[in-house]
């Protein structure tokens, strides 16, 4: 009789699941060329195939949360901020959290990586192409922090032909840029520097459909209060909406009872 090799991790933990991933991985050749690249590294295939089941079921049960959003010849999508996950979706917060996720990504970076504040929406978000010509045009994940972040993002759902198109080493003077382009495999990561990677996801067509998670990990939690003012009003404008970004703020103030 043949056994599931996949079977163990779908009554284990996501730490477990992804413990049992990163164990195989060669992790001095993944660090090497994180570096080689200047903080960016790409996997067809990460997540065990019944976790990133699991993940992309969360993704397919948070449609109805989805706050869609068009900024004019920038961005056109949907998302649904770490606010939403917590109450509707915990395994994603518990693939966040997992001690063999951020010790491997610590591997890479050489870095110290700590969670994302409680009061921040993208810590872990969905992003949703549904419809045609959504897209993200060119940009930076800029870093309001008063250190760095990175970016893990997670191929859930892809059936389309947008891309994710790339310019590695673009704040590097010193090294000409290198262009690229990959399709995330489900269960595939891309892993980077915010700061340094120039990317951007290429229009939906018809019948199609893009489903991405990303978790946000940095060096120091602290933030200016005028940068944490910026950061707010892009989240409610370009992500999540004005009630889920500010209804956070909110509870924070009020007396406790």
């Amino acid at each position: 009789m043949m056994m599931d090799l996949e079977a163990p991790a779908a009554h284990g933990s996501a730490d477990a699941a992804v413990a049992a991933r990163v164990a195989v991985l060669d992790r001095a050749r993944l660090r090497g060329e994180f570096a080689r690249q200047d903080a960016f590294l790409y996997l067809d295939e990460f997540l065990p195939k019944d976790l990133a089941g699991r993940v992309a079921d969360c993704a397919r049960a948070l449609v109805p949360e989805i706050n869609r959003n068009y900024l004019p010849g920038h961005k056109q999508g949907g998302s649904v901020s770490r606010h939403t996950i917590d109450e509707k979706a915990p395994l994603i917060a518990e693939l966040y959290r997992s001690k063999a996720l951020v010790g491997f990504l610590e591997t890479l970076t050489g870095d110290k990586l700590l969670p994302s504040p409680d009061d921040d929406p993208h810590a872990y978000a969905l992003y949703y192409y549904t419809k045609p010509g959504d897209h993200i045009g060119w940009h930076y994940d800029t870093s309001y922090y008063d250190g760095r972040r990175y970016t893990l993002l997670f191929g859930v759902i892809d059936d389309s032909t947008s891309r994710l198109d790339y310019a590695l080493h673009t704040r590097n003077p010193a090294v000409p840029d290198e262009p690229g382009s990959v399709q995330i495999a489900h269960g595939g990561i891309v892993f980077f520097d915010g700061d340094k990677l120039r990317h951007r996801v290429t229009p939906l067509g018809e019948n199609e459909i893009r489903v991405s998670l990303t978790f946000e990990y940095v060096t120091d939690p602290g933030m200016r209060p005028w940068k944490r003012f910026v950061s707010n009003m892009k989240d409610a404008i370009a992500y999540f909406g004005f009630r889920q970004v500010f209804k956070q703020t909110a509870a924070r103030r009020s007396p406790r009872s």
